[in-house]
């Protein structure tokens, strides 16, 4: 019989979606599942993109062009200025995706056992990307009790060694929620300045951003323009996750016009979700300020909630709308698995998302989940009073 890869052999299963033929069983049972194990907003998608996708008048759907429609990469590009960011259209590749984006990134600037540092947790699927490019994570441990700051400076002078050739940073955070202030993103500056490394920055939660604090994106940082690869998508701006458009966004020609050798070979974006894209651009700024005080509403709630439980602890996240919350489990995967598979409360249960999938250090996250507060409020109490009973149930609980 032929054997499967190694690499294959070695690709994590996904710690959000991984429990989902036990949240299908408890559905069939009757259940009612409260998902908050995935970023899925129950936002709706703007209208100016559904209106989009309703009137579409073409003969045939073509391929665009590799780096995207120009239309779009114009607009795009547009965007990115009136944030203050000088970005041409030239400097955008349109992705299938925001995960596209880094696999792109990483194949175009990383060879075989390279290595990048990543803060943990972090979001699971750059452990995907890394395997699939044939790159190695070197974890670098942010933990619950700062907040899940930046780790010192220091710690990251440690990992680097002639291999390392990037650090990835997601800001505001997947999946905990931290947002990386402006002096973090200058220090991560000066360690890229001073080794030589890329900085892969996923902001694709740029527009969720809370308590009156402001994003500082990686392209900002001064005499770095060789050094930042920029990785957005519209899945989360816009609630268009099913869409699949995301942007590779750089000022290194070398590394664009690689990246766009890597972009021939899959031909083109999906052609119908870059329509949806551009025409989202058109979003007005009432939207996002409606959304981000849902989400501020579902933080105050969830986090509040969560807090009260004894002893369950979670930082109060200022960006993006998930958090990690520990919980008194003797291991946080077997009770999310428990939860769908042996308890009911008032004939309903919750979903979460295991923390220690988005860990690379062995053993890290056990008693941790992440939380996505993507649901409205009603949904989200009855989850977090199916959660504390479900805490004061399970057999495994450590307090």
């Amino acid at each position: 019989m032929p054997s499967i890869s190694k690499k294959g052999m070695r690709m994590p299963a996904s710690p959000i979606r991984k429990l989902v033929p036990y949240a299908e069983e408890a559905k069939r049972k009757g259940r009612k599942v409260y998902h908050l194990n995935i970023g899925q907003p129950d936002i709706p998608t703007p209208d100016v993109a559904l209106d989009a996708i309703r009137n579409i008048d073409l003969k045939v759907i073509e391929y665009s062009h590799s780096a995207g429609f120009e239309s779009y990469r114009r607009k795009l590009a547009g965007y990115y200025q009136a944030l203050g960011l000088d970005i041409d259209y030239t400097e955008i590749i349109i992705t299938t995706g925001g995960s596209e984006a880094l696999l792109f990134a990483f194949n175009s600037c990383l060879d075989e056992g390279d290595e990048v540092i990543i803060p943990e947790p972090f979001y699971a699927n750059y452990n995907s990307f890394a395997i699939s490019a044939g790159v190695v994570v070197r974890p670098i441990m942010s933990s619950i009790e700062s907040n899940f700051a930046l780790p010192p400076i220091e710690e990251f002078e440690k990992l680097i060694n002639p291999r390392t050739k990037g650090i990835v940073i997601c800001n505001p955070n997947n999946p905990t929620g931290y947002l990386y202030s402006k002096e973090e993103m200058l220090q991560l500056g000066e360690i890229a300045k001073k080794h030589d490394l890329f900085i892969f920055s996923d902001e694709v939660y740029r527009e969720f951003c809370y308590d009156g604090e402001k994003h500082f994106s990686a392209l900002e940082l001064k005499g770095l323009e060789e050094h930042v690869i920029l990785t957005d998508s519209v899945s989360k701006r816009y609630s268009e996750c099913g869409v699949r458009i995301g942007a590779l966004v750089s000022k290194n020609k070398e590394f664009m016009n690689t990246a766009l050798k890597f972009a021939q070979a899959r031909l083109s974006p999906p052609s119908l979700g870059q329509i949806a894209g551009e025409a989202s651009l058109e979003t007005p700024a009432s939207y996002f300020h409606e959304v981000s005080e849902e989400y501020v509403e579902r933080r105050n709630y969830m986090v509040e909630a969560l807090n009260q439980m004894p002893g369950v602890f979670t930082p109060k996240p200022k960006g993006a709308f998930y958090t990690v919350a520990k919980l008194p489990v003797d291991d946080s995967e077997k009770f999310c698995q428990w939860l769908l598979e042996s308890f009911e409360y008032k004939n309903q249960t919750v979903m979460m998302a295991p923390a220690a999938g988005f860990y690379a250090s062995p053993g890290a996250g056990k008693d941790e989940v992440r939380i996505a507060y993507v649901l409205k409020i009603d949904d989200l109490k009855n989850a977090m009073e199916t959660l504390a009973h479900a805490l004061e149930a399970y057999p495994g609980r450590t307090l």
